[in-house]
């Protein structure tokens, strides 16, 4: 599963604040944790995710998708609600209908990648999932040279599919593809979030609409099996693998590293994802797959780089 990721020319996610961060007066990157460098961070961040949704997808036999999503959004809601405390009075009305929309968003896009990974590998479905941001990058950058990786993604897309998703489950690619359009949505109702509520308080309250919403699905399809020790244990750690530690070590990366550099580095979740699909579950890839899922990372690369440059071609002085 994604975490929060900065997209070219779209304002950097809710927990992602580096100004109001910096506002603070807080050490950039304190404790241990600075000792990783903030590449380091986002890396571990991701690898976080993947290696979470890997562990979610060996629970479903246990829980089912959408009790392991109702787990997962609980846990991490209640985890980020004690550590923010955030206050709920003096927003608007305007306010709380954002953050509401970022946690429906927050919602459908878990549920439906979590849906996907019950059907197809963990790597194509972080590959067809991407494919939403990279989307969002294309539109909102409104560059000719975009198509170009738009045309790109599309072709590791076909390759995934092998002319026709003949090799994937159709269902699957299509939960996949419903979670990238959510992640596009969760992006913008995150990076308006962010300018609403101060540091990650949006977040945990856009987390709690999630769990919420999402509670009542997980308690229908898996009944008590949610309160088995091993299922509460192990849905705990798929919230802290793949929400609460990555959203805490990309908030504090974010503090030190441009958020281009921060999105070329998450176009990289493709192929952690496929890793941890290997490793831990034993999905191997093909070389038609894994040429699609490189294919699709050097898409969503190019367009992060594509408008990095055309910042820089505007800033006073580029030309000198």
């Amino acid at each position: 599963m994604s975490s929060p990721s900065a997209v070219p020319g779209i304002p950097t996610p809710a927990v992602a604040a580096p100004e109001a961060a910096r506002s603070t007066g807080r050490a950039p990157l304190p404790g241990r944790w600075g000792s990783l460098g903030p590449v380091g961070l986002v890396l571990a961040g991701g690898v976080s995710v993947q290696f979470g949704g890997a562990l979610a997808v060996m629970l479903m036999p246990r829980a089912g998708a959408l009790g392991i999503v109702a787990l997962r959004l609980a846990v991490a809601a209640a985890v980020l609600l004690l550590v923010c405390r955030p206050r709920l009075r003096g927003y608007s009305r305007a306010d709380w209908v954002t953050v509401i929309a970022f946690g429906v968003a927050m919602a459908a896009m878990n549920g439906l990648f979590y849906q996907s990974v019950a059907r197809i590998p963990l790597g194509p479905a972080v590959t067809l999932e991407v494919l939403g941001p990279l989307a969002l990058s294309v539109v909102a950058s409104r560059r000719a040279v975009n198509l170009l990786w738009a045309a790109l993604a599309l072709a590791g897309v076909f390759l995934l599919g092998g002319g026709g998703f003949d090799s994937l489950d159709p269902v699957g690619a299509a939960f996949a593809l419903g979670a990238g359009a959510m992640w596009a949505a969760y992006i913008v109702f995150s990076a308006r979030t962010g300018r609403r509520f101060p540091q990650a308080d949006g977040l945990a309250l856009a987390m709690a609409v999630g769990a919420v919403l999402f509670l009542p699905l997980g308690v229908a399809e898996s009944g008590t099996r949610l309160l088995d020790p091993t299922v509460l244990g192990l849905g705990a750690a798929v919230a802290l693998l793949s929400s609460v530690l990555p959203y805490t070590l990309e908030l504090l990366a974010l503090r030190r590293l441009p958020a281009s550099a921060f999105a070329i580095l998450m176009s990289l979740e493709p192929a952690i994802a496929a890793a941890a699909g290997f490793l831990l579950l034993d999905q191997a890839l093909s070389a038609t797959e894994a040429a699609a899922i490189a294919l699709v990372v050097v898409a969503s690369m190019g367009a992060v780089r594509t408008q990095v440059g055309r910042r820089r071609a505007k800033e006073p002085g580029a030309a000198s």
